[in-house]
C-alpha cells in the first residue's frame, strides 16, 4: 500500500470518534496501514494535538473495548495532528495545503464527515489551491440530498473539482464481511446459479432494523425518515447483489454496471400500488431493552404533528427474466424488537412431497445471510428426525466464518476505508447508481406527502405496524421471524 494523507473533515464529530478513528487504529494494529500514513483531523474546535488526542482516546477506549492497547495506541497517536480549520473559510485551506504538500508523494484522500450542505464547498475550497490534482480522492458521505433534484445538484458541484474516478460514495453496508461473502456465494461457486432465477426462489426478504430511536438526532431525522435514511441507499445496495446478473469481472464498473441494470429495472410505483405496496409507521411509547421509552413525538426536536415515517416496508418487483414474478420485500425501522440487519432467500417448495408437510413447518429451504448482530450464513433444509418413523424435522448448515477462517473479521469501515487509500472503487457508489436510486424512491415520497394519512403506529419493542405483516400475507407469506 502506498503511503497516504487522510485527511478528516468533521475531525471532532460523532462519526470520525465512533467509527473512523477506531477503525483506522483496528486495521494499524493488524499491520495494514503502511509506516507513512498520516490522519489530519480537522474541525474548528480550539484544540492542539495533545488535547485533540486526550479526547479521541477518550472515544477509542470506549468504543474499541478490549481491542484498546495503551501501547498499539500510542504508536498510532503518533500518525494523528489536528488542524483548526473552517471548512467555510478559504483563508484556512492554504494551511492545509502547506501541510500536505510536505509529503508530495503520498496519495491523498479527503473524507468529508460533514454536512452535505458543505461538499461543494469543501471541494472548491481544495481546488482552488491544488489540492484536487495527482490522484486525490474525495469520500462523500449520505445523505447525498434529499431528494433527486438535491441529489444531482450536490453531484454536479462536487464532480466540477473532481472526476468520477476520484469520488468515493460510501455505502457502510457493502463492507460488510457478509454481503461481501453473498458476492463470493453467488459468483465463487457452481451450485447456487442454477437456482438463483424465478423457477426456484419464492420469495426475498431484506430486513434492517434497530431497538434505538432517534439518539438525539431528531432534527435531522424528521426531516429524512426512514425511507430515505435506509431504503434508498442500504436496502437498494443489499437487493442489487442479490439480483444483479453476474459481472464479466471484479473491476468497479463491471460490478456497478450490473447494480446499475437492477436498478432500472426496478418497477415504478403508481400511486395507486403505493398505497397498497407500501407501509410507513411510527412508533409509539412502549419498552425497549427492558426499560420504557417514548414515542416519537415526544422524542426532542420532534413537532408534535409531524408524519415523518420511523418504519417501512414494501414490496419492489424487478421486470427482468430471472426475476419477474419474484416479489423482494423490503423491510427498515427504529425501536424495533431486535437489531437485526438480514437477507432471506426463500426458495420454492419440493413439486409433490411423499412425506407429507409437517406440521406448521415451512417446507422450502431457505438461505439466510445475517449481517448483524452477527455475521453467519445458514441453508435451512429438512432432514429426517431420528427414530423408526420418517419424520422431518428443519435442520441448519452454518457457514461458520470464524471457525473456518480462524482470524478477526474486519467492520466495514475498516475494509471501505483501506479501499480508499488502494483507489478501490467496487464498494462504492456510482453517480447513476445514486441518481436510478432515487427516482426510484421519489414516487413513493410523492405519494405519501400528497396523502393525508398518518403514518400507521407500532409500539416501541415490536416488528411495526400489523399491516407489514398483512403486506406479506396477501400474497401467502410471513417475515422470516413469523415464519
Amino acid at each position: 500500500m502506498q503511503p497516504f494523507d487522510m485527511v478528516l473533515f468533521g475531525g471532532t464529530g460523532d462519526l470520525v470518534m465512533r467509527k473512523l478513528l477506531p477503525a483506522l487504529y483496528r486495521q494499524h494494529q493488524d499491520g495494514l496501514l503502511p509506516p507513512a500514513g498520516r490522519l489530519l483531523c480537522l474541525g474548528r474546535t480550539q484544540h492542539d494535538d495533545a488535547s485533540y488526542l486526550a479526547t479521541a482516546e477518550k472515544n477509542a477506549r470506549q468504543y474499541l473495548g478490549a481491542a484498546f492497547r495503551d501501547a498499539d495506541w500510542a504508536e498510532f497517536a503518533r500518525r494523528i495532528s489536528y488542524l483548526r480549520l473552517d471548512a467555510q473559510n478559504t483563508e484556512h485551506y492554504p494551511l492545509l495545503a502547506g501541510k500536505l504538500n510536505e509529503q508530495p508523494n503520498h496519495v491523498r484522500v479527503f473524507y468529508l464527515a460533514t454536512a452535505p450542505n458543505l461538499f461543494a464547498n469543501i471541494c472548491q475550497s481544495l481546488a482552488a489551491v491544488g489540492l484536487n490534482k495527482d490522484g486525490a480522492r474525495v469520500v462523500l458521505e449520505k445523505p447525498l440530498g434529499h431528494d433527486l433534484a438535491s441529489s444531482q445538484l450536490i453531484n454536479t458541484e462536487v464532480g466540477q473539482f473532481f472526476e468520477e474516478s476520484q469520488i468515493y460514495r460510501i455505502d457502510h453496508y457493502l463492507g460488510k464481511e457478509a454481503v461481501q461473502n453473498l458476492l463470493a456465494l453467488r459468483f465463487g461457486n457452481t451450485f447456487f446459479e442454477p437456482l438463483w432465477r424465478r423457477e426456484w426462489i419464492r420469495d426475498v426478504q431484506i430486513t434492517v432494523t434497530e431497538q434505538v430511536g432517534v439518539e438525539g438526532r431528531g432534527d435531522f431525522y424528521d426531516k429524512a425518515g426512514a425511507l430515505r435514511d435506509m431504503i434508498q441507499n442500504h436496502l437498494l445496495q443489499l437487493l442489487c447483489i442479490i439480483a444483479m446478473e453476474p459481472p464479466a469481472s471484479i473491476d468497479p464498473d463491471a460490478v456497478r454496471d450490473e447494480k446499475l441494470k437492477i436498478l432500472r429495472a426496478l418497477r415504478p410505483f403508481t400511486p395507486h400500488e403505493v398505497a397498497t405496496k407500501t407501509v410507513r409507521g411510527q412508533y409509539r411509547a412502549g419498552a425497549s431493552g427492558g426499560k420504557p421509552v417514548v414515542g416519537y413525538l415526544e422524542e426532542p426536536g420532534i413537532g408534535h404533528n409531524s408524519h415523518t415515517e420511523t418504519f417501512v416496508a414494501l414490496k419492489a418487483e424487478i421486470d427482468t427474466w430471472r426475476w419477474a414474478g419474484v416479489p423482494f420485500y423490503l423491510r427498515t425501522g427504529k425501536r424495533m424488537q431486535e437489531r437485526l440487519a438480514e437477507i432471506v432467500i426463500n426458495f420454492r417448495e419440493v413439486p409433490h412431497s411423499i412425506f407429507g408437510r409437517p406440521a406448521g413447518v415451512q417446507t422450502g429451504n431457505r438461505l439466510v445471510i445475517q449481517l448483524q448482530p452477527e455475521e453467519s450464513v445458514k441453508m435451512h433444509l429438512l432432514a429426517k428426525e431420528p427414530g423408526d418413523r420418517m419424520k422431518l424435522r428443519p435442520v441448519f448448515l452454518d457457514l461458520d466464518f470464524d471457525d473456518a477462517f480462524k482470524t478477526r473479521r474486519p467492520d466495514a469501515y475498516e475494509r471501505l476505508l483501506t479501499d480508499v487509500i488502494r483507489g478501490r472503487l467496487t464498494l462504492f457508489m456510482r453517480r447513476d447508481e445514486l441518481d436510478a436510486a432515487w427516482r426510484w424512491v421519489e414516487p413513493i415520497l410523492d405519494a405519501w406527502e400528497a396523502s393525508e394519512d398518518a403514518p400507521k403506529p407500532y409500539t416501541a419493542g415490536t416488528w411495526g405496524p400489523a399491516a407489514s405483516s398483512a403486506l406479506l400475507s396477501r400474497d401467502g407469506y410471513c417475515w422470516h421471524e413469523e415464519g
